[in-house]
């Protein structure tokens, strides 16, 4: 099997399709698409989200963190703990896991969230660290946002650019090989990325507004978050290429590597849908965060990027583009 996230269709044959629930507080359940799961707590809804970081090296404990609290935020929940089991190398040292750690808190309390478990060991099964998170949050039962909301009509909203976490994991990792190849100032504007990758502040903004369907754009670029949002909700989807904003930085670096922008992984964007669009970009805006109408949800179960010269389908996620320059 292919390096990254099982396609879906896998996943859901393999995996998806054997889990059977029963429980009636259960109120969002796996599916391909929904990234969190959400319990009821009477008029609060308990969301709680899980992920590892395995494609990065640098970094590492801040990514881990915001991951799973930007799934949190898709669902408009507010996250407040994190479980944080962290697999430790055998070649790695104390300091090793004393810089990772300290990512890990510095990030955590940047999002006022707690560190309310866990666990912590080496083993030789891995051979570079291995941070898996869940994020814990709620959110008030009629405010519960879902991947599988989005309606046909929707405008598709992308907040801040495509492409932002593997922008900022690329420069890290490669910065020796880009030295000699990008300009110094792209070069440390790309590393800086890391810190733009939480999507709380949106998600939490994105809620209050009301909107149909949220989901944070990580593994499979922006096409592959299009894809699962309009999976997902069993609609549609049609999005304008010459509309999805990319930064230079991460132009430049996806030329050097021969990578697809829209197809790299991108935790710091989200993809929003709602029916008023235009208000919910200014909303976004008035509060700091780039945000963009790239397309709408459609009728059917035909997924197109517009071109200049045509269209192509969006079919579901692959390998990411990261794997083809880190492994």
């Amino acid at each position: 099997m292919k390096i990254g996230k099982i396609p879906n269709s896998v996943l859901k044959e393999i995996v998806l399709d054997k889990i059977k629930g029963s429980r009636k507080e259960v109120l969002l359940r796996p599916k391909v698409g929904e990234d969190c799961c959400a319990v009821d707590f009477e008029n609060k809804v308990c969301v709680l989200s899980s992920d590892p970081i395995t494609g990065a090296e640098n970094e590492i404990g801040r990514l881990a963190v915001h991951i799973s609290c930007n799934d949190v935020a898709s669902c408009g929940a507010e996250p407040l703990g994190l479980i944080v089991t962290i697999l430790v190398p055998p070649t790695a040292t104390q300091k090793d896991l004393e810089l990772v750690m300290s990512q890990i808190s510095e990030t955590a309390n940047s999002l006022n969230v707690d560190i309310i478990g866990g666990h912590t060991e080496v083993t030789g099964a891995v051979n570079r660290f291995v941070i898996i998170t869940t994020a814990v949050g709620y959110v008030l039962k009629d405010k519960l946002v879902s991947t599988s909301g989005a309606m046909v009509g929707d405008d598709i909203i992308l907040t801040k650019f495509a492409g932002i976490e593997g922008t900022a994991i690329i420069a890290h990792d490669k910065e020796s090989e880009l030295k000699d190849k990008i300009e110094k100032d792209v070069l440390e504007k790309a590393k800086s990325l890391v810190k733009d990758i939480s999507v709380v502040k949106e998600g939490i903004i994105a809620g209050r507004f009301g909107v149909n369907s949220m989901h944070d754009v990580t593994e499979g670029g922006v096409l592959g978050a299009v894809w699962e949002v309009a999976e997902a909700s069993e609609k549609g989807a049609v999005i304008y290429a010459d509309k999805i904003p990319v930064l230079k930085e991460t132009l430049k670096i996806c030329n050097i590597y021969n990578i697809d922008p829209f197809r790299l992984i991108s935790s710091g964007c989200m993809i929003i849908t709602c029916k008023n669009g235009k208000d919910l970009v200014k909303e976004l805006e008035e509060n700091g965060i780039k945000a963009t109408v790239i397309g709408q949800i459609t009728e059917g179960n035909e997924k197109r990027l517009v071109l200049k010269d045509g269209y192509i389908d969006i079919n579901e996620p692959l390998s990411d583009e990261l794997y083809k320059v880190v492994n």
